[in-house]
């Protein structure tokens, strides 16, 4: 009422704008303030309030002035000291912050905006720059947060709305994430990052769906390619390029392109270490090429995870596959794969026991004789095994066969298997060293 009945008083603007401060309402003081020291340039409580609120509200500069105004009115002020001190330090961080975010140093932008928010309580500014390299940094429950504080206040803040919606995009809720950028352009259509990442987020969806479509129809050559398209979108959207990268792996897979399956699975478990569908995906492709010891290992990561009977299955399977790889492989032995038919075998075994007759390197150095007479032995064995029905379910089951005893005591002799697979009753052959070639006898 004073200030009705005296608008030409500056003290009178100037203790409401004090009243104002105490209630954390700085932009209203800030205005009372100014009014103040227009009122009275020379009123030494006006331009140290004024500086006061800037600061609140992050305008370094302009406070730095009022306090050097205060200063020029009263050297000696203490409190105008330590202020244009606060206002130098904010300055600091705000220029190492712009520095940080520049080199994508997002955890040190972090660091000086608390610093620069322990002096610049209100400074929306501040809070949006960190939220922003909290969601940058994945820390998104804290960034949706910060943002949604001051959504509460001014629900129609562009900045806060874009950075609601880079949470929802990061976390691969694109539809969400696109009607917060869009509502960003409205309340501010020339917000240079709502529109990027607006038009990212388009993007992504799009070209994951047509690789997607792709897959579903059989084109893989087609859904790798795209996925590759988008991976190339946006390399900060972790958790979406995660799952690209896991679907380039599947495609991949099909491809037969198990390397760069494996290599694509990785990348997106180091994206994401807590996607079992990588790890998964992963483990069924070492497991392809093979690789036991790391298909056991990524099993294991998994059914730690989610104690289901499918995954339990997937990793005995995987530690059976590796039991059986300590063994002698009598399928690579004998050269079919393991769902070789009994003419295959019988087939591959009379290739290699020919190739491999000790007749055959009578004039081979000892060495060469020895070895060809070690394989000549191998290739018995696994024909032994693998021609018996019995004995081929033991194998493939994961028995070790020598330990049972099947070839201990002296009573295998190749050469015996040999006459019988080529002479029946005491037929054979023998190797006629001037043509290389095996002849009945």
């Amino acid at each position: 009422m004073l200030i009705y009945a005296c608008p030409k008083n500056a003290s009178y603007y100037g203790n409401r704008a004090a009243t104002l401060m105490m209630l954390c309402r700085f932009r209203e003081a800030l205005e009372d303030s100014q009014q103040a020291v227009r009122l009275d340039d020379c009123f030494m409580k006006g331009h140290l309030r004024e500086g006061k609120c800037h600061l609140s509200l992050g305008n370094a500069m302009a406070a730095s002035r009022c306090f050097q105004k205060v200063l020029e009115l009263e050297p000696s002020n203490r409190e105008a000291q330590q202020e244009n001190k606060n206002a130098t330090t904010l300055l600091e961080f705000e220029r190492m912050a712009d520095f940080g975010f520049e080199k994508r140093d997002f955890r040190k932008v972090v660091y000086c905006m608390d610093r620069a928010l322990a002096l610049a309580t209100a400074c929306h500014r501040f809070k949006i720059l960190k939220a922003e390299c909290l969601a940058l940094l994945g820390r998104y429950p804290e960034a949706q947060s910060v943002a949604s504080d001051i959504l509460r206040m001014d629900s129609t803040n562009a900045d806060a709305l874009y950075v609601r919606g880079l949470c929802l995009y990061y976390e691969d809720c694109i539809d969400k994430a696109v009607q917060f950028f869009v509502q960003a352009l409205r309340m501010a259509p020339d917000h240079e990052k709502a529109r990027l990442a607006c038009r990212n987020a388009k993007a992504l969806k799009a070209k994951k769906e047509e690789g997607n479509q792709a897959f579903k129809i059989n084109n893989y050559e087609a859904a790798y390619q795209l996925y590759t398209e988008a991976l190339a979108i946006d390399p900060n959207n972790i958790k979406t390029n995660a799952k690209l990268y896991c679907n380039r792996a599947t495609a991949g897979a099909k491809l037969k392109k198990l390397n760069q399956a494996i290599e694509d699975c990785t990348s997106a478990i180091k994206l994401d270490d807590t996607y079992i569908k990588a790890y998964l995906r992963r483990a069924q492709c070492y497991m392809d090429t093979e690789q036991y010891e790391e298909a056991v290992r990524d099993y294991e990561k998994v059914y730690q995870t989610e104690k289901t009977s499918d995954h339990k299955h997937l990793l005995k399977n995987a530690q059976l596959e590796l039991k059986k790889s300590k063994r002698k492989d009598y399928y690579k032995v004998l050269g079919v794969g393991k769902n070789a038919t009994e003419d295959e075998i019988k087939k591959a075994y009379r290739k290699r026991a020919l190739m491999h007759h000790p007749d055959r390197h009578s004039a081979a150095t000892p060495e060469v004789q020895k070895e060809e007479e070690k394989k000549f032995k191998e290739v018995g064995e696994a024909f032994t095994v693998l021609s018996d029905p019995k004995k081929k379910i033991r194998y493939d089951s994961g028995h070790d066969l020598d330990n049972d005893g099947c070839f201990d005591g002296g009573d295998f002799d190749a050469n015996n298997i040999f006459r019988a697979f080529f002479g029946g009753h005491g037929g054979g052959f023998t190797f006629d060293s001037s043509s290389g070639m095996f002849s009945p006898f």
